[in-house]
């Protein structure tokens, strides 16, 4: 991965086999000390029995487990989808514990904000730009992301916080939602920017 920094927006680039590369961000960033009103983090379908098929969950996990902690610190709303539980598992135990039950929603749909219960805990954090993480990226992570920029909402994809199990499909996903609209970001710097009061959009 090459970066590019200029002085209006943060180029990321994505290497792909032979010497392909793809623009996925023209992300800007920002230190205005603008507040995270209406902000939260949310994170798709880490789940029991989806997880071990995709050999970046380790690292998904890990950073996963580092964006709910400084979402508690700083005080962000969390929510946590689960594709449905009772065929793939509900959400690993590292991550479960450390969200509160009414965090966590079931859902049907690849996209999130078609579920009713999910439209409505939405509504009720009052959610106005979500930071994403989880998996697959090419498909509930994809489709969610497409689906809240469908309805208006601001969407910060943490790129190294969401896995396929073919990790093409990943960027080729990432790119995607660069292309609806949504920002990508790294945990990292995400959460500097959280402790910070500086978003990164």
């Amino acid at each position: 991965m090459a970066n590019h920094a200029g002085g209006v927006g943060l180029k990321i680039f994505f290497l792909y086999p032979a010497t392909y590369m793809v623009n996925i961000s023209e992300a800007k960033v920002v230190h205005s000390g603008q507040t995270f009103k209406g902000a939260g983090l949310l994170l798709v379908d880490i789940q029991e029995r989806l997880a071990p098929a995709i050999v970046e969950t380790p690292d998904v996990v890990a950073r996963a487990g580092t964006l709910i902690r400084a979402a508690r610190v700083s005080g962000w709303p969390i929510l946590a989808t689960e594709q449905y539980s009772r065929g793939l598992g509900p959400t690993l135990p590292k991550l479960r514990d450390l969200l509160r039950p009414e965090e966590v929603v079931e859902k049907i749909h690849f996209a999130a904000a078609r579920e009713p219960a999910f439209c409505s805990a939405l509504q009720a954090q009052e959610l106005t730009h979500c930071f994403v993480a989880g998996m697959e990226a090419h498909v509930c992570v994809l489709q969610t992301v497409l689906s809240l920029l469908g309805k208006g909402v601001g969407v910060t994809v943490i790129g190294d916080a969401v896995a396929s199990r073919v990790d093409i499909n990943r960027r080729l996903a990432l790119a995607r939602m660069v292309r609806a609209g949504a920002v990508v970001q790294s945990a990292g710097a995400v959460c500097a920017a959280w402790a910070a009061g500086s978003p990164v959009r």
